[in-house]
């Protein structure tokens, strides 16, 4: 099974972003297929991406998550701007403020995985929510365009008390994530 490790999202800002995709939308008017949606509440905050993992190894991919959590009191993250990967754009995003406890709670999962085997990701860690992902030039740069306007949106808070374990199955109308274990950072 795929699995990745994440931090779900606020209801808030899960609406505040399907408002934003709404507006997008609407304003970009392009062609069926231009672009694929991720839906609201199909979004969460990537920390570490693990691809297949075996039935028996998801078991210890849980524990290394839950023992790393529980070494990381809570915090709040601010959901702001938005942005785009790639020339022309490849992918319309949603920022996370810099966090230096998020930054510190990733460094830790992606190294705890490491030592139990995963291999570390060689690209950087980069906090953001995924809005879309482009099909071609045209959409990439119509969609850039209209994404700087809302480049100091604030979109909301997430207070993070608990990091998750997803698989993901993907299918003919996008991916479908199960929640594997929920992993609770120590108290304040």
């Amino acid at each position: 099974m795929r699995c990745f490790v994440a931090i779900e999202l606020d209801e808030s800002v899960i609406e505040a972003a399907g408002d934003l995709q709404d507006e997008l939308r609407e304003t970009a008017d392009l062609e069926q297929g231009d672009a694929k949606w991720v839906k609201p509440e199909a979004m969460h905050l990537t920390l570490k991406f693990l691809g297949e993992v075996s039935e028996a190894q998801v078991e210890d991919v849980c524990d290394v998550v839950s023992k790393t959590a529980q070494k990381h009191t809570g915090f709040r993250l601010e959901v702001e701007g938005t942005g785009c990967f790639g020339k022309p754009a490849r992918v319309v995003w949603i920022g996370i403020a810099k966090n230096e406890q998020l930054i510190s709670l990733q460094k830790d999962i992606e190294k705890s995985l490491a030592k139990a085997g995963w291999p570390e990701d060689e690209r950087p860690f980069t906090s953001h929510l995924t809005v879309c992902r482009i099909n071609n030039a045209f959409a990439g740069r119509k969609l850039a365009e209209i994404a700087e306007d809302y480049k100091d949106t604030h979109f909301g808070s997430i207070s993070v008390d608990s990091v998750c374990v997803f698989e993901s199955e993907l299918g003919p109308t996008g991916p479908r994530y199960t929640l594997l274990k929920r992993c609770k950072l120590k108290g304040e």
